[in-house]
């Protein structure tokens, strides 16, 4: 029988570090409920206290998903100061 190696989504990992990092369970309580290895928590934690640093010292380069680039607002913008000032001279 051979065994697959599971993988995590970040938000998943996430999570469980979140719970972990509050302590309002122990570690093991925490791995039985998620079905893991407490060492496996205890690695996800420890390299999210490593890099809590880069959350506050980088910029934010995400961009939402609702978000237009700039390129294309500065397009519709060019369009929109032609069309205005056609229909300036066309009633002046």
């Amino acid at each position: 029988m051979s065994r697959t190696r599971r993988t995590f989504g970040k938000d998943f990992k996430a999570k469980v570090v979140l719970e972990a990092l509050k302590e309002k369970d122990t570690i093991e309580v925490l791995a039985k409920k998620y079905e893991l290895l407490p060492n496996q928590i205890s690695m996800w934690k420890a390299e999210a206290i490593r890099n809590l640093s880069a959350v506050f010292s980088a910029e934010k380069t995400v961009v939402a998903k609702d978000e237009i680039p700039t390129e294309k607002l500065y397009a519709r913008i060019g369009q929109l100061t032609l069309e205005n000032d056609f229909l300036k001279k066309s009633l002046g």
